[in-house]
C-alpha cells in the first residue's frame, strides 16, 4: 500500500523514511494528513473514541478497507454506530493496536484508508 509504514514507537509513526510525531490519517490518494482530534475531545472528552461524526470524516468514497491503529496499547474504540455507518458504506473495519495495523497496511489490497494513533 502507498504510502509505505516503515514502522511506529510510541510517539511516532516513520512513512517513507519520514518520522511523523503525531497520528495521520492516510487517504486513498495515498496522502498523509493530520489525525483530528477535535470531533471526539469535543463530544466524548477524549480522541479514543471514533463516533459516528468521526466516522462521517474518515470515511472517502471509493473505499473498501479501513484499518485503524487503535495505538500501541489499543485504547481506541469503535462506537457501534461508527461500525453501522462503515458497514453500510460496505467498507471492511479492522481495528488493532497500531503495530499490528502496520503489517494489515502492508498486506492490504485494494483502496484502502486507515487511521493510525500514535501513542496510547
Amino acid at each position: 500500500m502507498n504510502p509505505r509504514i516503515d514502522g511506529t514507537k510510541f510517539g511516532s509513526i516513520t512513512t517513507d523514511g519520514s518520522d511523523i510525531e503525531h497520528d495521520v490519517l492516510i487517504r486513498l490518494s495515498g496522502e498523509i494528513k493530520k489525525r483530528k482530534k477535535k470531533l471526539s475531545k469535543a463530544v466524548f472528552g477524549t480522541s479514543h473514541i471514533i463516533s459516528l461524526e468521526k466516522a462521517e470524516h474518515i470515511f472517502e468514497k471509493g473505499a473498501e478497507r479501513l484499518i485503524i491503529g487503535s495505538g500501541h496499547y489499543g485504547n481506541i474504540t469503535l462506537l457501534e454506530e461508527a461500525s453501522e455507518y462503515f458497514k453500510k458504506k460496505e467498507v471492511r473495519v479492522d481495528l488493532s493496536p497500531t503495530p499490528e495495523a502496520i503489517h494489515q497496511w502492508h498486506k492490504a489490497k485494494g483502496p484502502t484508508i486507515g487511521p493510525f494513533h500514535v501513542t496510547c
